[in-house]
């Protein structure tokens, strides 16, 4: 869970532009793709540095980083199905007057007065923001907890899970090791978060896998391979085409 890692870890700067700076390379944070410093990329007959490239690569992988963003679920964004239809023709560009004909609610008025609360919803975002970064350098029996992946699917108590919760659960269900195979399904569901999680390690991103790979793989971490694949793509861990010929982790 690399890439979560890295996402939930990055700056607010960091955040909107999609990508973070290390020492030789720039990362995606939106898929983990990496470029690397001092290299030139070419793309559709042109030469780009490495920054630039990694831009046109969100744009053209992602779109942008607000549609990334506005994409994820509700209970990470902490918007209402409402707010989100509202931020996205505003972001297209469209007045008040485009927006409440496109929504058919109210009026123009009606409209800005949605902006007013969505303001109001970024100034205690940074009043929120500023209190828990106060807070580190004071609370110091806040356990670690696990990164949420960006596109997990029905956010709820089952992810509430500490990292020392992570490596007693491995422990119990791998006792060979992550690498070696599953000792039981687990029958509680924060249990079988961790250890989904787990065996993702065992997938590449940007890599499409055939039905046939896919089985080979999680069979050799339990025999019945079809159970994990389900819940893999319950979880919102992997994606796959509606005929089910190809898989993927799911960005």
């Amino acid at each position: 869970m690399r890439d979560a890692e890295m996402f939930w870890g990055a700056s607010q700067d960091e955040l909107k532009q999609g990508y973070i700076e290390g020492e030789n390379q720039y990362v995606c944070l939106l898929c983990g793709n990496a470029v690397e410093k001092g290299i030139v990329y070419p793309k559709d007959g042109v030469l780009y540095e490495a920054k630039r490239y990694m831009r046109i690569h969100i744009e053209r992988a992602h779109s942008s980083v607000f549609e990334y963003l506005i994409d994820l679920d509700k209970k990470l964004t902490g918007l209402t199905d409402h707010q989100n239809r509202l931020l996205r023709l505003f972001y297209q560009g469209k007045n008040d007057a485009e927006v409440q004909e496109e929504m058919g609610i109210g009026s123009p008025s009606t409209i800005r007065n949605h902006r007013f609360v969505l303001k109001e919803k970024e100034r205690q975002a940074k009043l929120f923001l500023a209190l828990m970064e106060l807070l580190k350098d004071k609370d110091e029996h806040a356990p670690t907890f696990i990164p949420l992946h960006q596109k997990a699917r029905m956010v709820d108590d089952r992810y509430n899970v500490t990292e020392d919760e992570k490596v007693t659960v491995l422990k119990k269900y791998f006792p060979k090791g992550s690498q070696d195979t599953l000792k039981s399904f687990p029958p509680k569901e924060k249990q079988r978060l961790i250890i989904l999680q787990e065996i993702t390690n065992r997938f590449e991103n940007e890599r499409k896998y055939e039905e046939k790979e896919i089985n080979q793989i999680l069979g050799a971490v339990y025999h019945d391979h079809v159970l994990l694949r389900r819940y893999l793509i319950e979880y919102g861990f992997l994606d796959r085409k509606p005929d089910g010929s190809q898989y993927w982790l799911k960005k």
